[in-house]
């Protein structure tokens, strides 16, 4: 059983994505070369143990690799062994039972609310092609949470203003609908008017000036340009807009579930995230409105 046969049923018969396959070829082959650098002439996954793995990841923690690295390494190893197990190459797992550390959970970056609508309210030249498919940009990631790559995927035929509504291909090839605001309506038919005639028919919902579709880069840098001029923070990447979507849905009182359904999440898990950053925000207007919470700590011993 080769890694490349392993490679091709994550991708054709589970469907990740390329940057996940590539990533998981990256590490089973570094940990083939770490196994044949020590004593053994070929990797042979039968003799392979929990020892073996766990001297990898003491080496890669030498090595100073970060713990989010060698857990995603690990989580190859387990991913490619209980492949092998299925198929009936070996009969126990030897990276099940690797203990790893604990990663601290991270709070997603956001944007403040006041400094979007600071963007998105500025006046803006309605007769320039880039500069109204731009601030659609923005406003379509704010507006809907749909990821960067969603976006780039749109169809003319996807976005629906009679319906208000995306129809949008998501991870696993799941397609979802997307409600949107008469606003961004609005806007999505004054891009439409100028992307004719700048452009001519295109199949693709968002093109560069020349008719081309969209590139990932493109999409960032829009985003990061546009952020930096209302100073949204050290992060300024389209999945913030993601985050900052999800955060103001919940603050606004929009039940999880729902969140859920919109964001495209598998399970609840994922979204529930953004419940603590609400919380932390609650956290934080307390700490600066209620009088009380803004008194100094007295010593009551003295």
């Amino acid at each position: 059983m080769t890694i490349e046969k392993f490679l091709q049923y994550i991708q054709y018969e589970v469907n990740l994505s390329p940057l996940t396959v590539k990533a998981y070829k990256r590490d089973l082959e570094q940990f083939e070369d770490f196994v044949t650098a020590h004593g053994k002439r070929r990797w042979d996954v039968a003799s392979t143990g929990t020892a073996d793995v766990r001297a990898w990841v003491v080496e890669l923690s030498k090595r100073g690799v970060s713990p989010r690295s060698v857990r995603r390494k690990v989580q190859a190893l387990r991913a490619y062994f209980r492949w092998l197990q299925r198929e009936g190459a070996i009969a126990e797992n030897p990276a099940a039972d690797v203990e790893l550390s604990k990663l601290p959970k991270q709070l997603p970056a956001m944007v403040r609310e006041k400094n979007l609508d600071t963007l998105l309210d500025a006046p803006l030249d309605e007769a320039d092609f880039a500069a109204v498919r731009d601030r659609l940009v923005v406003m379509m990631l704010y507006e809907t949470g749909i990821r960067r790559a969603e976006l780039i995927g749109l169809r003319d035929a996807d976005v629906d203003t009679r319906a208000a509504s995306l129809k949008v291909l998501g991870k696993r090839n799941k397609h979802r609908i997307v409600p949107f605001g008469a606003e961004l309506g609005r806007l999505i038919d004054d891009y439409r008017h100028l992307r004719a005639a700048q452009c001519g028919p295109t199949d693709a919902f968002f093109v560069t000036a020349k008719g081309r579709g969209l590139y990932p880069s493109i999409v960032y840098n829009i985003v990061h340009d546009s952020l930096a001029q209302v100073g949204g923070g050290s992060k300024l990447s389209p999945h913030v807009l993601r985050h900052t979507f999800a955060s103001s849905m919940l603050n606004h009182g929009a039940q999880l579930n729902s969140v859920k359904e919109l964001l495209g999440h598998a399970s609840l898990a994922a979204t529930q995230v953004y419940t603590h950053v609400t919380f932390s925000e609650l956290k934080n207007n307390y700490k600066l409105a209620h009088p009380r919470a803004q008194k100094k700590e007295v010593n009551h011993g003295s």
